[in-house]
């Protein structure tokens, strides 16, 4: 459970994405007429706060892919590999 501030961040964002995608498409798959948009729910009447929090889901997925480069989250990952291209145990 280990690394920086960001690196926390960035996982409970993905998390509130992924949980509120995975509601729309239960939503969609049982024929919901209203949205299950829990996002849109919370903040459907500030549509720039909602388009905030989607930008900042799409960037934590893009830096999940990258991978934090700090010394705290370097230290926390046991199976990262060290700048010489072993692998710390």
């Amino acid at each position: 459970m280990g690394g920086c501030s960001v690196s926390m961040v960035v996982k409970i964002l993905l998390v509130v994405g992924g949980l509120n995608w995975g509601l729309v498409g239960i939503g969609m798959l049982f024929g919901a007429s209203e949205s299950w948009n829990v996002v849109g729910m919370v903040l459907g009447s500030m549509p720039v706060f909602e388009a905030i929090v989607y930008l900042l889901v799409g960037v934590s997925a893009v830096l999940t892919l990258i991978g934090c480069k700090c010394q705290k989250c370097m230290e926390a990952c046991g199976s990262c590999q060290t700048g010489g291209g072993e692998q710390k145990m």
